[in-house]
């Protein structure tokens, strides 16, 4: 499922194609798996004009830019030399300085020696929160590293698409207690066919429909025109998308379809507004406000 056009091209090149869009991505999903409330769209204000969106705490906002300098981490970070508690769990990782510095350089050569990119990727976000090397960000930089064999092959990046925080961290509760990767390999194995689904439409223009977007396809199509031909910047979008849902849908399809109206309004463009039934002048206007 993961391979994509070009595959004897040098290593990299399907992920230089579709950086810009796959920062946003996941640095949207990878905070909301922290619990920030961030939405698509404030999350690509944030990382594209540097505009922080209005009411969130500085925490959220820090935590959303860190992920931008997370691939200089991934570089030049330093192990930690403290101790570090793990919330939720009991288990404590160690507190050793060159214990750590042991565990990490095996961890990099056993992954250097794993021939399949996914098994690569998957031992890299088992094994880098479990021993948590650095002082913080260790799940955020295991979901980023996890893309490096991905990268290398040119293969689907892993954006960690609607993945519930619920799921993610019972998965890594069972590492955490267990040392049982089941329901992390699940969850492993659903994110990234999701990621695939969401970058095969951009790499091809196509792709198997989301059943949600398909329920409330009338409906996204009907909120981004109004959005469009009211001139809604985006600094107001979000607001203003909740503003229009309002009861209009189940609750536990509601995050899905505010990600869906946000993605089509990042993604129109001239050749497409037709879908909406937009005229060429509406479009423009509100472009120009956008």
């Amino acid at each position: 499922m993961g391979q994509v056009e070009g595959q004897a091209q040098p290593a990299g090149t399907y992920a230089r194609k579709i950086l810009n869009r796959l920062l946003i991505d996941l640095s949207f999903n990878s905070s909301r798996l922290e619990g920030n409330t961030y939405s698509l769209l404030d999350t690509e204000r944030l990382i594209k004009d540097g505009a922080p969106a209005t009411g969130k705490s500085p925490q959220e906002t820090q935590m959303i830019l860190n992920h931008k300098g997370a691939i200089e981490f991934l570089a030049e970070g330093r192990l930690r030399t403290v101790p570090v508690d793990i919330g939720q769990s009991v288990f404590i990782p160690t507190a050793i300085p060159q214990l750590i510095e042991e565990c990490f350089d095996s961890i990099l050569s056993k992954a250097q020696r794993i021939q399949n990119p996914y098994e690569q990727a998957f031992f890299v976000l088992v094994h880098l929160p479990y021993l948590q090397p650095f002082e913080d960000v260790n799940k955020r930089v295991s979901r980023l590293a996890a893309n490096i064999p991905l990268f290398s092959h040119n293969l689907c990046p892993l954006s960690f698409t609607n993945v519930p925080n619920r799921l993610y961290i019972q998965g890594l509760l069972g590492v955490y207690e267990l040392n049982d990767v089941t329901l992390f390999k699940e969850i492993f194995l659903w994110a990234y066919r999701r990621s695939v689904s969401r970058y095969k439409v951009i790499q091809e223009s196509l792709g198997s429909p989301n059943p949600v977007n398909l329920k409330y396809r009338d409906l996204i199509k009907q909120i981004v025109k109004e959005l469009v031909e009211t001139g809604t910047s985006k600094e107001t979008a979000t607001e203003k998308i909740n503003e229009l849902l309002s009861s209009k849908l189940e609750t536990d399809d509601r995050s899905e379809v505010i990600n869906a109206i946000e993605t089509e309004l990042m993604s129109l463009h001239e050749g497409n507004i037709a879908r909406f039934k937009l005229t060429l002048s509406d479009f423009r206007t509100w472009k120009a406000n956008w």
